[in-house]
């Protein structure tokens, strides 16, 4: 004879709430939009790649996410369930509005030539749906955000999901900085790509941390030490945003001005103010985060 456990075996909530219904809708639209772009619409090259990715990736996650939490199942993984589904939906709307841009900028045109009106069709449509699959995501990371007083996951504070942006724009640095970026050129340049490095690795790793639900067993406070190296990430990416700009674009080590020469796509100029745009960009989050992990508390085993 079978003995009652107490509770459902399945939980509804999982697909019945306004998370879960945004949810399905991800699982939905993201579907449709791989579905659109390999079915007819195409795709090619690094940024096509990269699209395709990002539809899959996330598509498999929501899966993996709703099955889990419908089932139950997410009780038996030894991680930090809430920190884990709130750095995902940060990173899949990052992913996913990068994927909505890209792929009509590339892809998209209004013209039939050199395509047929079918294909040029079902990139249109694949490009709407792409710009769903941002809002959705978007939606989730707005309803599962921390309300002031509210006991939740650290990763769905404010501070929280800077951190995923930060790592996010610290990739983009990184893609500027290899396409022929010239950062070897002086010391100075090379120093800003080690406070790059440094900054993007141990934000990983409070993420990491986080997710994994380990915070509670180091052997020191967790709380205190990432405040203190958000502190120190500011005080580096300001050495870098006065550094990079002076050694890329002053007469005297760079140009200030994009060279004429300088073919499109290919240009060094371009990569270096693409950094130096960015450099300002992660200061900025790195600056509001500081300010916003005054006033948080870690919680490990939410």
């Amino acid at each position: 004879m079978m003995e009652s456990t107490g509770g459902p075996y399945l939980n509804t909530a999982a697909v019945t709430s306004p998370v879960g219904i945004v949810r399905l809708l991800q699982m939905m639209f993201g579907c449709t939009t791989f579905s659109l772009v390999a079915h007819q619409g195409g795709f090619s090259a690094a940024y096509g790649t990269f699209c395709m990715f990002v539809w899959t990736f996330c598509f498999a996650v929501t899966v993996f996410i709703i099955t889990c939490e419908f089932t139950h199942l997410h009780s038996c993984l030894s991680i930090s369930w809430g920190n884990f589904t709130a750095a995902f939906a940060m990173l899949a709307t990052l992913m996913s509005v990068t994927a909505a841009v890209i792929y009509p900028l590339y892809f998209v045109q209004l013209s039939c030539y050199p395509i047929t009106c079918e294909v040029r069709d079902f990139r249109i449509a694949a490009s709407v749906f792409a710009g769903l699959v941002f809002v959705v995501y978007g939606a989730e990371v707005f309803l599962t955000r921390a309300k002031p007083g509210q006991v939740t996951s650290y990763m769905a504070t404010v501070s929280g999901l800077l951190k995923i942006v930060q790592a996010f724009v610290a990739c983009i640095i990184f893609g500027a900085l290899v396409n022929d970026s010239q950062y070897s050129k002086y010391v100075a340049t090379q120093w800003c790509v080690a406070v790059y490095s440094f900054c993007f690795m141990v934000t990983v790793v409070v993420v990491a941390f986080s997710v994994t639900g380990k915070t509670a067993q180091l052997c020191f406070p967790f709380e205190r030490s990432v405040v203190v190296y958000t502190f120190g990430a500011v005080l580096l990416y300001v050495s870098a945003a006065v550094i990079w700009p002076v050694f890329c674009f002053d007469s005297k080590y760079g140009s200030p001005q994009r060279p004429s020469a300088c073919a499109k796509g290919r240009c060094p100029w371009d990569s270096q103010l693409v950094v130096a745009i960015f450099t300002y960009v992660n200061l900025l989050l790195y600056v509001v985060d500081l300010a916003y992990s005054q006033r948080i508390r870690f919680v490990s085993h939410i």
